[in-house]
């Protein structure tokens, strides 16, 4: 099997994450719910790798970092926790459901909401975006990286439009926490959602959200938590008040063994073999007659082949939503977008008038590679493409595929297309 869906999760995880798993499964009691020795342990765990995930994303301590099961999870949280009734919140066409399903639910409730349109390579349009800002304007809501595309948004731009006009910054980092720089405090982002099983490579049902000191997330769930069990109200410290019921601690130390892979491996080096393994694919698709891409790749056409400063010292491196459903996509024109800043190694195409399942199929069947066909949750970048009704198929890549992987999945697209 060759895979290539590392958007979905990562796969494989390096031994790590494994072996961490099966010490876990073998030492560790329940974190917080108790003195004995098997619950210090896992309170130990669980506070190594909340400090492990500090140092990566530059918190300024470790209780910022409260963890979940997923990024879906953390971002329901950071939504519902901080809107309400006549707020006004901002977000893109490049959104995953797990930001757009929980907004649409809240507007519903009153809460406003604009949605800055995408061009046909993904693009998002900052100028719309800084005109959206209104009175009542709560909150702006990014992702980091389109997990259609692989088109990275330019935080800086965005921070700074909220820093200006003193909104919350909440940004979700499903495709690029540990595999792009992220710095919480200089970049003042003040709600982070991540997920442990992508680029952290940890096992699914962990991540995490980081809250800034001074930002209140009223709790998703509440119920246990270990401390102050005579209160009718559960604990408002954070990471306790965040993090109700029992914690995934035998998947949170898979996340720390994962974390230890990053930390030795080099961030920087996993991001940079990713970028290669990626550009080689798109170099060798690029050209092949019937293959369309979608995305912005103006960043692997430039002569400078990278894409983010190195970081510091750290160890890691451093509108009417209806109205929006009706709207052409296919002939919006851009109006301002901020120079290609990178991409995440995420490629998405399509093979002809194949529809995706069927390019899948083929691809799965045929050369035993595994991608992603359909919508992948991403509906509006969909409608922006004119991809709505066959989708698209999305290649995305990793540390551990070769260049032969890479090459094999070359050959496979272009002899479908032949063949198309």
């Amino acid at each position: 099997m060759i895979y290539f869906d590392n958007a979905a999760t990562s796969f494989p995880k390096p031994p790590d994450t494994e072996k961490a798993i099966v010490r876990a499964l073998r030492t560790l009691g329940n974190a917080g719910r108790g003195a004995h020795a098997a619950s210090l342990a896992a309170g130990r765990t669980v506070y190594s790798v909340r400090q492990q995930l500090a140092e990566l994303f530059h918190a300024e301590d470790s209780s910022r970092i409260a963890f979940a099961q997923n990024t879906t999870q953390a971002l329901n949280t950071a939504i519902f926790g901080t809107l309400q009734c006549g707020d006004h919140v901002i977000t893109t066409a490049c959104e995953h459901n797990s930001v757009l399903r929980p907004l649409y639910l809240l507007e519903k409730e009153g809460v406003d909401l604009t949605i800055v349109p995408a061009d046909r390579k993904g693009r998002i349009d900052y100028t719309q975006m800084e005109q959206s800002v209104r009175a009542n304007t709560k909150a702006i809501i990014v992702t980091h990286a389109s997990n259609l595309t692989g088109n990275v948004t330019d935080l800086e731009r965005v921070s700074r439009l909220a820093r200006e006009r003193g909104l919350l910054l909440i940004v979700d980092a499903a495709q690029t926490a540990g595999i792009l720089p992220l710095d919480v405090q200089r970049l003042s982002i003040d709600i982070l959602c991540f997920p442990g099983h992508k680029g952290l490579m940890g096992p699914q049902g962990t991540g995490g959200i980081y809250v800034r000191p001074g930002v209140t997330v009223r709790p998703l769930m509440v119920g246990g938590s270990g401390v102050h069990s005579y209160d009718r109200e559960h604990p408002a410290d954070m990471p306790t008040a965040l993090e109700a019921g029992t914690l995934n601690t035998h998947g949170i130390a898979g996340l720390g063994g994962g974390l230890e892979f990053l930390k030795k491996t080099g961030r920087e080096a996993v991001r940079q073999r990713e970028d290669r393994l990626a550009r080689r694919f798109y170099d060798g698709v690029k050209e092949v007659p019937g293959v369309t891409l979608y995305g912005d790749f103006s960043a692997y056409e430039q002569e400078d082949s990278s894409l983010y400063k190195k970081e510091g010292s750290s160890a890691y491196e451093q509108e009417d939503s209806s109205a929006y459903e009706q709207r052409d996509f296919s002939a919006y024109k851009q109006g301002d977008s901020s120079p290609a800043i990178g991409r995440v190694a995420t490629i998405a195409l399509n093979i002809g008038d194949l529809d995706s399942a069927d390019t899948a199929e083929q691809l799965s069947e045929c050369y035993g590679i595994e991608v992603r066909a359909g919508a992948h949750c991403a509906p509006l970048m969909h409608r922006a493409f004119g991809t709505a009704d066959r989708g698209a198929v999305r290649f995305s890549f990793s540390y551990f595929n070769t260049e032969e992987e890479i090459d094999e999945g070359i050959r496979a697209v272009r002899e479908i297309a032949e063949d198309s």
